[in-house]
C-alpha cells in the first residue's frame, strides 16, 4: 500500500527497545527510588509530547518508558552494607593506586552507575576485581594495579 493512503496519526512507529543488560538488575535502595522518579517524568513528558501532538516525543518517551518500567520490575534491591570487612554491594570503597592516586567509588547498579561521580557498576571489570576482596589487598586497575585502603 502506498504510504498515500496512510493516515498521518497512522504512520507513528515505536521506536526499538533500549538494550536491557542481561546481568542481574541489582540495584541500591538509592538506585531504586532514582528509576521511580525516571518514570514519573517520563509520565509527564509523555502527556505534554501527547498534548503538543509531538509523534516524535511520544514515540521516545514510550520507549523510554519501557525500559524503565523494565528495569522496575526486575529490581533486586539489595541490603545496605553490613559487613565493612569486605567489598560487597553497595560499599564505598577507597583505592590508592600504583601511581599515588587516591579514588574512592561505590559499586552500585547498572543504572546508577556514573563514574564521573564516583560509583561504578558491580558487572564492571574494577568493581568484579574488587568484590569479596579485603582492606590491604592489591588488585588490577586498569593498566596498573590499586590497594584497598578503605571500605565503607
Amino acid at each position: 500500500m502506498s504510504r498515500a493512503f496512510v493516515k498521518e496519526t497512522d504512520a507513528v512507529e515505536d521506536l526499538p527497545d533500549r538494550l536491557v543488560s542481561e546481568h542481574r538488575n541489582l540495584v541500591t535502595p538509592e538506585g531504586l527510588t532514582m528509576i521511580e522518579r525516571e518514570i514519573e517524568r517520563l509520565q509527564v513528558e509523555l502527556s505534554a509530547a501527547h498534548e503538543s501532538d509531538d509523534r516524535d516525543g511520544v514515540g521516545r518517551a514510550n520507549r523510554d518508558l519501557r525500559y524503565w518500567r523494565n528495569r522496575q520490575s526486575t529490581a533486586e534491591v539489595q541490603p545496605a552494607v553490613s559487613n565493612m570487612n569486605a567489598v560487597m554491594f553497595g560499599a564505598r570503597v577507597t583505592l590508592e593506586r600504583d601511581d599515588g592516586r587516591v579514588q574512592t567509588y561505590r559499586i552500585v547498579g547498572e543504572d546508577e552507575a556514573d563514574p564521573a561521580r564516583g560509583s561504578i557498576s558491580y558487572v564492571s571489570p574494577l568493581a568484579q576485581a574488587l568484590l569479596d576482596k579485603s582492606v590491604g589487598d592489591t588488585v588490577k586497575a586498569g593498566a596498573g594495579e590499586a590497594e584497598i585502603i578503605r571500605i565503607e
